[in-house]
């Protein structure tokens, strides 16, 4: 088994990056291989909702690491997604890249899931929530937490002095070896959604 936890800071190795690793190591503490993505500090093409992708399975931008990181997710069984905090929300680049990733061909449908932002002091849960949607709306299995996984630090020194987020967060990848063990030894084929899909459109 798998978990991919994709690192969206401009920054590979801050605060986002070490409580990622806080996380991997726990995974890998129980025998789960782990990967950290970083999606860069390079400008991130935002989806212009071309709908190419629903014809050739991938996003039609193909000049950052989207498709690539969607390789990596369907070779995967678990997804963490990490961002640091900017006006109370998720780093504009991680917006970008979640929006076509998320969007593009087959969705992670349960899967297990988890997410984490960092921030220096406020903000953290409207970030939080944002992270939850991607996550919720394509019916991956969230894993469960006591408290919300938002860590306060200005650097990796300072996030390490937050015991209460750092511990949270361990508890919270045990909570996804936990899920990815049951769901393997399960072995259940997952529920369909009802065809077709009904959208409703509140004007007409």
């Amino acid at each position: 088994m798998k978990v991919l936890l994709i690192n969206g800071s401009p920054r590979e190795r801050g605060c986002t990056y070490t409580a990622l690793s806080e996380m991997a190591g726990v995974l890998q503490a129980k025998g789960i291989e782990t990967e950290i993505f970083w999606i860069g500090k390079e400008p991130i093409q935002g989806c212009t909702a071309c709908g190419a992708c629903k014809k050739i399975g991938r996003c039609a931008f193909d000049r950052d690491g989207v498709n690539l990181c969607r390789e990596k997710l369907a070779q995967a069984e678990g997804l963490v997604l990490g961002s640091p905090v900017y006006y109370g929300a998720i780093a504009g680049g991680m917006k970008c890249f979640l929006d076509r990733l998320f969007y593009a061909g087959k969705p992670p449908r349960y899967k297990v899931g988890a997410a984490v932002c960092t921030l220096r002091r406020g903000g953290g849960i409207a970030a939080y929530d944002q992270l939850l949607s991607y996550l919720q709306l394509s019916e991956m299995v969230v894993a469960p937490t006591r408290y919300w996984q938002a860590v306060h630090g200005n650097t990796p020194e300072e996030l390490a002095q937050d015991l209460e987020g750092m511990q949270t967060l361990r508890e919270t990848a045990a909570s996804m070896a936990w899920l990815l063990e049951s769901l393997h030894k399960a072995n259940l084929p997952a529920p369909q959604p009802e065809q077709p899909k009904r959208g409703t459109n509140f004007i007409r």
